[in-house]
């Protein structure tokens, strides 16, 4: 069997690294599994869903390393569902409901005074084709529920119905139809809700394992029925957890917080992003992988948690840090170049500052600086700028490679008879114009004789 997962956002907003887990736990499952990858669309609200968001959504997802097998969009598969709803009401299985929202929020209220479970009673089984007929003359429009098959033979007396499922997180699940009311699967305008089109395009597509958040167990229920009730064997279930943020606030696309379009345009790298949405809340440590492989090799979908997952955004930098550090130049040299750093000394003056950046970006005010010198002049004391002055005429003979700093510091040292701090600090100050960075030996060579000697104070 080949296995075959799916990515599914609606496309009302650009997605954010709660929804990028989804997605990276899906493409990884088919990875490790030589399986495929369908990237859904569900753009059946009509109103909010935007064509932009849709391309904005790829966009992502190939900057995350996702590549779809097939991209799909549920706008343009109507007739797909259509052919559902007519199999459901040919067998009884779909019936329709003209309470207006008002009376159901009443029904709803009265229930609950009562103290019972706020469960639609069908009511809308009771009244004849007739009674039907008159209530459509009125200008009233149904809605359309699933009959859940929670009875015998009387749909008014209900009984405990069992669906029950081996979760590929949580473990043996289960959730009773009798608690649930009958879901709405078409409303009065004819437009459809998630559940119905979801179910069919799993059907159609061959979808072997549907992962998901784990707000969606219930819903697997009502789902497990609808597969049965159109003649098709269930797909096997993970729901994960969710993401939060360190206040235990959930994430939303709405609110645009964490975009991976947002943290991309920070500088961030994808791998950073990846490795923080899959490991965090697993039993993995969450440390940056480098690629794609490394990180299927890590995953594990049965160690996720069964509890929801606090992060810091401020983690993302820690491990855009690591990876950057062990980047070799072959991997960022296009990026590079396009900062403006080419030419004979990008490969060293990479390997010399990459150990300080925070985003590769950063990497150009290190460029400016080996190039054309401190932003500002450095603020030295009289006594630093005499004793540069006197050290500046002990610069070594070129050639120059990574021994020439301390061979200089050394014959600095033992003219002045300063060390440590009081000895690096003003050097580094003149030569770099910051009180920190990378490494005096290795920024040297970069600088050449005649670069440093333009340092001169």
């Amino acid at each position: 069997m080949t296995v075959i997962v799916r990515f599914a956002p609606s496309p009302t907003g650009n997605i954010h690294i709660g929804n990028a887990r989804t997605a990276l736990f899906n493409w990884l499952f088919a990875r490790q599994r030589g399986g495929r990858f369908v990237q859904r669309f569900d753009d059946t609200d009509v109103e909010r869903s935007r064509q932009e968001y849709a391309d904005n959504i790829l966009t992502d997802i190939a900057w995350l390393g996702i590549e779809p097998s097939v991209v799909e969009y549920q706008s343009k598969r109507f007739a797909v569902y259509e052919a559902a709803i007519a199999k459901l009401k040919a067998a009884g299985l779909l019936y329709p409901c003209y309470e207006t929202a008002e009376e159901l929020d009443l029904k709803r209220k009265v229930r609950l005074t009562r103290r019972l479970p706020p469960v639609y009673g069908r009511e809308a089984l009771k009244p004849t084709a007739v009674e039907r007929a008159r209530l459509e003359a009125e200008g009233r429009r149904p809605h359309w529920r699933f009959l859940l098959p929670n009875f015998d033979t009387d749909p008014f007396s209900t009984r405990r119905t069992e669906v029950t499922w081996t979760d590929l997180v949580r473990g043996e699940e289960t959730v009773d139809l009798a608690s649930l009311s009958d879901p709405v699967l078409v409303r009065e305008d004819g437009t459809y809700l998630y559940t119905l089109p979801s179910v069919a395009d799993d059907i159609d597509f061959g979808i072997t394992h549907v992962i998901r958040g784990d707000d969606h167990v219930t819903n697997t229920g009502v789902q497990i029925a609808l597969f049965k009730a159109l003649g098709a064997e269930p797909p096997a279930f993970g729901h994960h957890n969710l993401l939060t943020a360190v206040t235990g606030e959930g994430l939303s696309k709405r609110s645009g917080a964490l975009s991976i379009a947002s943290l991309r345009a920070d500088g961030i790298e994808p791998m950073a992003v990846a490795s923080l949405a899959v490991l965090t809340g697993t039993s993995e440590n969450v440390v940056a992988a480098r690629d794609m492989a490394e990180l299927a090799g890590r995953f594990d979908l049965a160690s996720t948690s069964r509890s929801a997952s606090k992060f810091d955004p401020a983690d993302l930098l820690v491990l855009n840090r690591t990876l950057l550090h062990g980047m070799d130049f072959a991997a960022v040299a296009e990026r590079l170049a396009a900062l403006g750093i080419a030419g004979a000394r990008a490969e060293p003056f990479w390997l010399a500052v990459r150990g300080n950046l925070d985003r590769l970006a950063d990497a150009a005010g290190w460029w400016r600086i080996v190039t054309q010198g401190p932003t500002q002049a450095p603020d030295l004391s009289d006594e630093d700028r005499a004793f540069l002055r006197a050290a500046f005429d002990l610069l070594p003979a070129a050639p120059w490679d990574g021994t020439t700093f301390k061979a200089w510091m050394d014959q600095v040292k033992a003219v002045s008879g300063r060390k440590g701090k009081a000895l690096f600090m003003p050097v580094r100050l003149a030569l770099t114009g910051l009180p920190s960075g990378p490494e005096l030996a290795d920024l040297l060579p970069l600088l050449g004789p005649e670069g440093t000697q333009a340092r001169r104070p």
